[in-house]
């Protein structure tokens, strides 16, 4: 094989390389636009305007006090979806009473869509964090909830057979046969359905919060800084890639046999 081909074949084996490729391509398309005129700097700022926005919010503070208040709320409002799902999920997967009694009732609410549920929220609850918290754990509970039942319900007949044939208890069989089994399953579906928690939590800024990426995009909007709009969108797009790596990472690790 020539040297340029091995080359190309090394850049293939590594991952990281094709995506950093495609973002510089990306970056590249982007700047070009920019410069060309084609489009108004007030609709498309270049990377550099974009840059030094972020620089400057950066250098006031702003942009880390909106960064920590929209991930405090992902991660108040997912985890405690997290906790209430897992239990809820494996008890629907493994007892056909508790399915049929709760799945229609799942399935219905989750087609709501969850940003619907804000002015009863705000009604209820106020203007503080706990109605932006409890919509990130209603967009998401259900979801996380079918998506464990179902891999509770795909768990092999002939593990939980063999562990009944050696002597295992269902307590046992659960935490020992069951959770092994569905744990790369779990994550996977936080991993997905984390995306969905980010998108509600700039929803809920968008309509009532006094800071937080959301927010920040708002006023952006409302005083037509496109600059600040994208380092929105790209903070918010690093963090949620941080993130989705940070899953991978724990998947790696904690379940190393289903990789």
């Amino acid at each position: 094989m020539s040297t340029p081909l091995r080359r190309i074949q090394r850049a293939i084996d590594q991952p990281w390389i094709l995506g950093v490729s495609g973002v510089l391509v990306v970056l590249l398309a982007w700047q070009l636009i920019a410069s060309s005129g084609v489009v108004d700097r007030l609709f498309l700022p270049s990377p550099a305007a974009v840059w030094a926005a972020g620089s400057a919010q950066a250098h006031e503070g702003i942009l880390l006090k909106d960064a920590l208040a929209s991930i405090g709320r992902v991660i108040g409002g997912f985890a405690l979806s997290a906790i209430v799902a897992l239990p809820l999920g494996i008890a629907m997967g493994s007892s056909r009473v508790i399915c049929q009694l709760l799945e229609p009732l799942l399935g219905l609410i989750r087609y709501m869509p969850a940003p619907a549920f804000i002015p009863l929220l705000i009604i209820y609850f106020g203007l503080g964090e706990l109605p932006k918290i409890l919509l990130i754990f209603i967009g998401t509970l259900f979801f996380n909830t079918l998506m464990i039942m179902d891999a509770v319900k795909f768990v092999p007949t002939e593990l939980i057979e063999t562990a009944r044939t050696l002597g295992g208890r269902s307590g046992q069989i659960l935490l020992q046969v069951v959770a092994p089994c569905i744990a790369p399953q779990v994550l996977d579906a936080y991993r997905i359905n984390m995306a969905a928690a980010w998108n509600l939590v700039i929803v809920a800024e968008l309509v009532a919060a006094n800071e937080g990426l959301g927010k920040r995009i708002s006023l952006a909007q409302r005083f037509l800084r496109t600059d600040e709009i994208f380092v929105g969108l790209i903070v918010i797009g690093l963090i949620g890639l941080a993130i989705d790596l940070g899953f991978r990472f724990v998947m790696k690790r904690s379940c190393a046999w289903a990789n």
